[in-house]
């Protein structure tokens, strides 16, 4: 089976994720919609996904137009953050902020709570292996969604207490996973009320997009490097998103992948079989690794839509006559 899909390098027009931290006041969210609103026709394709209890709606008169805005309340689990970004690619939206994602981290219901919740229970042992494979499924979400994504991050100074005797500062630092504003495409932190920044991991292709630190991040930053992802060879954006759609199915193991296949527009199908094995071959080793963490579940069965139209006729004849299909029902395929 297939688990690769090989080809020559081209550069396409892409989706980014921008991480902007900084600490309170320094102007993460203004940012963050200016930069949005330069990557947009206007502002109504941009969504703000607020976990500040509603503190977005403060910023709904700064731009030219009405954003999109959802509010996000507690629990801040990952699978929840996972599930909201869903939501907005589902209303159409091309470009989501999210302020913050510090609530998937150390929030209510994040990962810290995730990996402490054994030592409620009386246990020893805080369980980071499940807490970060919760954080795996929000990553899943944020990289590999169909829309640009600028994330915002509040940052505190974090002080090395391994030798109480001898605390050592470490700066000002972002709050939420180690790794995390490295798996950006590009992440800043912001001083000065966002007036000056600093690269935490700038592309060299990117940095006449945003300039040299030394002023304020604008519409027309964003404007530049939504016509950089744009110089890239052109792109089919429904295709896109159906692509999408199948990556994050895969994490969910083969029978969500069989529901975003079957949801999937028909235009779409013929274009898509070329890839099935490789989405297939994801979904499978995600199933495997619930198996082993779970005996007792049993392991899927395949799936093939490269099926010819005649043979799906003949299994459909051979059966007996049922009731209609409920929407998003699976069956007709082994």
């Amino acid at each position: 089976m297939s688990i690769l899909n090989i080809r020559k390098a081209v550069r396409t027009g892409s989706k980014v994720v921008i991480g902007l931290s900084s600490l309170s006041g320094d102007g993460k969210t203004f940012t963050a919609l200016k930069l949005a609103r330069g990557m947009v026709d206007h502002a109504g394709e941009i969504g703000f996904l607020d976990t500040e209890n509603r503190r977005g709606s403060l910023y709904s008169d700064i731009l030219d137009g009405a954003f999109l805005i959802g509010d996000l309340y507690p629990p801040f689990s990952p699978q929840r953050y996972a599930d909201a970004i869903k939501e907005f690619q589902n209303a159409g939206v091309k470009v989501l902020v999210i302020d913050s994602v510090t609530h998937e981290w150390e929030g209510e219901g994040g990962c810290e709570d995730i990996a402490n919740a054994p030592l409620s229970q009386g246990k020893r042992m805080a369980d980071w292996k499940k807490a970060k494979a919760e954080h795996k499924k929000f990553m899943n979400a944020l990289l590999q969604s169909d829309m640009h994504v600028i994330v915002c991050i509040r940052a505190r100074e974090k002080t090395d207490f391994s030798n109480p005797k001898q605390p050592v500062s470490l700066g000002i630092q972002p709050i939420t996973e180690k790794n995390f504003m490295f798996e950006m495409t590009a992440s800043l932190m912001l001083q000065n009320g966002g007036k000056n920044q600093y690269f935490l991991k700038m592309p060299q292709a990117l940095l006449s997009s945003f300039g040299n630190g030394a002023d304020y991040l604008s519409e027309e930053h964003g404007k530049l490097l939504s016509d950089w992802v744009e110089s890239g060879e052109k792109i089919d954006e429904g295709l896109e998103r159906v692509k999408s759609d199948m990556q994050m199915a895969c994490s969910s193991g083969v029978d969500a992948l069989k529901a975003a296949w079957l949801a999937m527009p028909k235009q779409y199908q013929q274009a898509m079989k070329p890839m099935w094995s490789n989405y297939e071959s994801a979904a499978k080793a995600y199933d495997e690794q619930k198996v082993e963490d779970q005996p007792e579940r049993q392991k899927v069965t395949g799936f093939n839509p490269v099926q010819t139209e005649n043979q799906i006729k003949q299994e459909q004849q051979s059966e007996p006559e049922q009731k209609p299909e409920q929407p998003g029902e699976f069956k007709g395929f082994d």
